[in-house]
């Protein structure tokens, strides 16, 4: 018969902090990942090498680090580069690589800003190392594309399918306003895939690393004109542009404003007034619905005013067409329609001449490529169109 095991003399059991195979619970730890604001730490010592040697740091080198967590790359960036500074929200983790590097000579090297990166203003570097917290991807790539002057190169840790949106192409499912952007300011280079038991605690999805090289010289226009102009495309990318443009009153107001503007900067004369009976020839777009030919892809309701944004911002005249849609629906019966006055009907003009000339009107956002934006801004801002 098989022996009935008893109890060893000395009372250890599986649960005795002295028995092997014990781990610490979650609940003594020093502190627990907030991943809300996506905390996921590097664990892994090797990647946080490979991050540092792929950046080509020099001695001389200003490092922004974003999300530096417990310092494990901090640490490893401060061996190459003559600072780092290290931009962190959670107070907690300030502390910790604080603490990774208290006295030693690398302390005075160390500079830690305690705050949102996306809202802070950052000092001059050359370099940014960052193992980017999943929720500021998009607001953090335009940052640092938007800079002036640029880094020298940037190495950005990314969930794996935002990742793949950089270097999406024209015509793609994920081709997108980010796209356009990064490409038109930005060389980008996949250097490596991350598992995701690499980090602590294992995020939900995998990661990539990718390479940033701001284009030098940059390209000669305004971020915000640029930026501006396909925020009005990617509306919905799957429209046309004719009906993105003139399918949309708060589009065309905000033109309309823009052109003023212009007029007034430039000692241009604007005639007021009700338009002229007959009206203006070109391309009909009753409204805000789609033109004829505009078909709606399938499985794609009807615009609604919601902006299909890659930064997770909807700009205040798109959610002025929501509330005015609003006010639309609640009027009494019989309530007339604001008329538009010469000035909509001129600005209404130019923008079916723009579409016109560049033979964009049909062609949808998604498969326009930089040249055909390219086009259209100087076109509009020939026009007097501008969209900062």
């Amino acid at each position: 018969m098989p022996k009935i095991p008893g109890k060893k003399r000395n009372g250890a059991t599986h649960s005795s902090p002295y028995s092997k195979g014990s781990k610490p619970s979650a609940s003594n730890a020093i502190f627990k990942m907030k991943t809300d604001i996506g905390q996921h730490v590097l664990k892994n010592p090797g990647i946080a090498q490979a991050l540092v040697d792929k950046a080509g740091l020099k001695q001389s080198d200003i490092v922004l680090e974003v999300g530096p967590g417990t310092g494990n790359v901090t640490v490893k960036i401060l061996e190459k580069a003559k600072k780092v500074i290290a931009v962190e929200l959670d107070p907690r983790m300030a502390a910790e690589v604080t603490k990774r590097v208290q006295g030693k000579p690398e302390a005075k090297r160390l500079e830690v800003m305690l705050g949102d990166v996306v809202k802070t203003e950052l000092p001059y570097f050359d370099v940014c190392i960052s193992n980017t917290p999943y929720q500021i991807s998009s607001p953090l790539t335009f940052k640092l594309l938007a800079l002036s002057p640029s880094p020298r190169t940037c190495i950005l840790t990314f969930q794996h399918e935002f990742a793949q949106r950089l270097f999406a192409h024209a015509g793609s499912a994920l081709y997108s306003r980010l796209s356009v952007n990064t490409q038109m300011w930005a060389s980008v280079t996949h250097i490596m895939k991350i598992g995701r038991n690499n980090f602590r605690p294992p995020p939900a999805v995998e990661s990539s690393v990718v390479r940033l090289v701001p284009k030098r010289p940059r390209p000669q226009i305004s971020w915000d004109e640029w930026d501006g102009l396909l925020r009005v495309c990617f509306v919905r990318k799957n429209r046309t542009l004719r009906a993105g443009f003139l399918g949309t009153t708060k589009v065309m107001e905000m033109m309309e404003r823009n052109w003023r503007t212009w007029c007034a900067q430039n000692d241009v004369a604007v005639e007021e007034g009700p338009p002229e009976e007959e009206g203006q020839e070109g391309m009909d777009v009753d409204g805000d619905a789609p033109a004829m030919g505009d078909e709606v892809d399938e499985g794609e309701e009807e615009w609604g005013g919601i902006m299909d944004v890659d930064d997770g911002e909807t700009p205040s005249f798109f959610q002025d067409e929501l509330d005015e849609k609003a006010k639309l629906l609640n009027a009494k019966p019989g309530s007339k329609r604001k008329r538009k006055g010469k000035v909509a009907e001129l600005v209404r003009g130019k923008v079916v001449r723009v579409l016109e000339e560049t033979e964009l009107a049909d062609k949808r956002a998604r498969m326009c490529d930089e040249g055909d934006f390219l086009r259209l801004l100087y076109n509009f801002n020939k026009e007097g169109i501008h969209f900062n």
